[in-house]
């Protein structure tokens, strides 16, 4: 079975035995006591000296016992009489639910307007202000609105430069109204000239080096954007290959002795995390992929993350399948740090560079 399926496996069983953990009228209540949100959704409570219903998570004062029954769903609680709680509005979404949707529309106004809406238009839709929604889009996509519709913009563009005829359609068909504004935001986009981008890197320069570290080869590379490689392997020559293979045309130039000390810089963090990582970074990817990758750099070197909450940190809670694709695409190893993301159990999934690399690194980061 693979790491993918297992992983969305776990997640199952994952739901399964919390929806099992409160089937008795005790696990119940001591959920309400502890106002566990695991049970929201699960069952409501009731209390009969008020009338109302709430959610296991409710922070409203804590009923005593002897008043407090129990009901699967809203409408049985309706149906014995008692009235949503205006406190936790139990038959609403919850409001993380609701503000994970404002941002998924948002996100969608974005991508289907010609033009960046503006923050105003984007908070009034969402029923937010503007300083609202924007601290609240952040928090859910790793992204400002801005950066999100420039990663979306420019992921079109690839996908136009790559299938249309001229340079011409496709950037009107990405959305740009003029060759000045295009040309103007090409580079930043792409890493590299359109006509660069389309004959595979021709004529753009990517210095690399090779180098050793205790978890075998290792190969930078990097544009004059930032590092836009790191990948571990067991055989240089491989590793040479897939940068080729990656950019075709471009131009590879071996690092010289001031490039190398970048190189000693990453197998430095390798081995010591603690000392982190500081160096500029040329990602390239997907306005989801780079949502995702944001998130993992907002992991903490020690910890670790699922799959799933990687997902519902991005405003994407059902795409856990994308958000393990998207893992799967990093280039950048250890800046990127998908080695940092794990299964539901706290077990570790496929790793494209090994898992046992994998298991090194998260094992100096704690131990860091």
């Amino acid at each position: 079975m693979s790491g993918l399926m297992m992983m969305m496996k776990n997640t199952a069983t994952e739901a399964t035995s919390h929806s099992s953990s409160f089937r008795s009228d005790d696990e119940r209540w001591q959920a309400v006591r502890k106002r566990d949100d695991a049970a929201d959704g699960l069952f409501f409570y009731a209390v009969e000296t008020t009338g109302v219903y709430c959610r296991p998570s409710c922070a409203a004062r804590l009923p005593r016992r002897e008043h407090v029954s129990f009901h699967l769903t809203c409408a049985e609680a309706e149906r014995a009489g008692f009235r949503p709680c205006k406190r936790c509005r139990p038959n609403e979404p919850k409001l993380e639910d609701r503000h994970a949707a404002a941002v998924r529309d948002a996100c969608r106004r974005i991508e289907r307007a010609q033009d960046m809406p503006s923050l105003a238009a984007l908070a009034r839709a969402a029923g937010l202000s503007r300083f609202h929604f924007h601290r609240l889009f952040k928090a859910h996509t790793g992204l400002t609105p801005k950066a999100y519709a420039e990663a979306h913009r420019g992921m079109r563009l690839r996908e136009k430069l790559a299938t249309d005829d001229s340079i011409t359609s496709a950037l009107y068909g990405a959305g740009f109204n003029s060759n000045s504004r295009f040309y103007e935001a090409s580079s930043e986009l792409l890493g590299m000239t359109p006509t660069q981008f389309r004959a595979g890197g021709d004529g753009n320069a990517i210095r690399f080096a090779l180098g050793e570290c205790s978890l075998g080869s290792i190969l930078v590379a990097m544009t004059d954007k930032g590092v836009c490689a790191i990948e571990l392997g067991d055989d240089p020559e491989a590793l040479l290959r897939e940068l080729q293979d990656r950019f075709p045309k471009a131009t590879l130039i071996g690092g010289d002795r001031g490039f190398e000390q970048q190189v000693a810089k990453v197998v430095g963090f390798i081995e010591a995390p603690a000392r982190g990582l500081d160096l500029p970074l040329d990602i390239r990817g997907t306005a989801f992929q780079q949502r995702v990758w944001r998130a993992l750099r907002a992991i903490p070197a020690g910890s670790t993350a699922t799959y799933t909450q990687i997902a519902k940190r991005i405003g994407r809670p059902k795409a856990v399948r994308a958000v393990a694709q998207a893992c799967a695409a990093n280039a950048i190893a250890v800046a990127i740090p998908c080695h940092r993301v794990v299964r539901s159990d706290g077990s570790l999934s496929g790793y494209y560079w090994g898992v046992e690399r994998k298991r090194a690194l998260l094992a100096r980061e704690s131990a860091a």
